[in-house]
């Protein structure tokens, strides 16, 4: 095991994202997606959390899995969102006690349509620091480069991404399209005397219908330029999944040159995009 802390202190590090399958398919197809993944070494993996704590057993058994069969770093999302505080501890307790040492802590949403209670606690930096009490973990939140889609003002929403950034060890971006939208976000956060490592968050592109579902669910827009590329392959599935890798590709070089600390792939539970963006960066072998 190691802490995420230390590993970007070390260096730039390159991570995917994984949600708790919730079938017998689903779970096969997510254990191919490691064994295709754990090959390219990456820095480590996260490991999604469901509203509410939908997922929470799930969660935690495939992190655990991954900690204990898997020569990769795991790192268990937890949300504030229908939860008591004591509910909370004894979840990061049990993280702590199985040698879970990397935590992405976020605020979350209550499910919607079911009957729970908002939760004890409402913002990351409060789950942040009962994490810090309980001891023992590297400790990471969520931004949004373009702004949280319950901002008022960009300059707000910066103030408090800031205040949350210090009490962290560092921050995975939602996905976006635009560099100018990573290097601006970072710059404000500079301004505001904070330097902590933010890793962008990448979403390769694999159909049209689905990123536009996935960035109004985020909050993220998906740029004209990027719409004008895709839409000439608009019946052709195979086409808009190359385009989309074209895309993502290009997003990265342009990360990577202009000095973020890494990359953080949302894999949808599979590999074949990430291998092929992977690939054409030079980072790993595809295959």
């Amino acid at each position: 095991m190691a802490k995420i802390a230390d590993l970007l202190a070390g260096g730039r590090c390159y991570s995917f994202e994984f949600f708790p399958p919730k079938t017998d398919e689903a779970e096969q197809v997510l254990e191919q997606t490691l064994r295709d993944l754990e090959p390219l070494q990456p820095s480590y993996v996260s490991i999604t959390y469901g509203a509410g704590g939908s997922t929470r057993e799930r969660t935690h058994e495939l992190v655990v899995h991954i900690l204990r069969n898997t020569t990769i770093t795991p790192m268990a999302h937890l949300t504030c969102a229908a939860h008591t505080t004591a509910d909370l501890r004894r979840i990061l307790e049990r993280y702590r006690d199985a040698g879970v040492e990397n935590i992405l802590c976020l605020g979350g949403d209550p499910p919607v349509g079911l009957d729970l209670p908002a939760g004890e606690l409402t913002y990351a930096t409060e789950l942040v620091a009962l994490a810090r009490e309980v001891d023992g973990f590297s400790l990471g939140v969520a931004a949004h480069p373009e702004g949280h889609p319950s901002s008022i003002n960009l300059t707000g929403d910066r103030d408090r991404m800031a205040d949350k950034l210090r009490d962290a060890d560092f921050a995975v971006t939602q996905f976006f399209f635009r560099p100018s939208d990573y290097f601006d976000f970072v710059a404000a956060l500079a301004d505001r005397g904070v330097t902590k490592p933010v890793v962008p968050g990448i979403m390769p592109i694999s159909s049209l219908s689905g990123i536009s579902r996935m960035a109004s669910m985020s909050g993220s827009a998906v740029p004209h330029e990027v719409i004008d590329r895709l839409e000439p392959y608009a019946d052709d599935a195979a086409a808009v999944r190359k385009c989309g890798v074209e895309i993502a590709t290009e997003l990265c070089r342009a990360l990577l040159d202009g000095g973020a600390p890494g990359l953080h792939f949302y894999t949808l539970n599979r590999s074949t995009s990430t291998r092929e963006i992977y690939a054409n960066l030079g980072l790993g072998p595809v295959g």
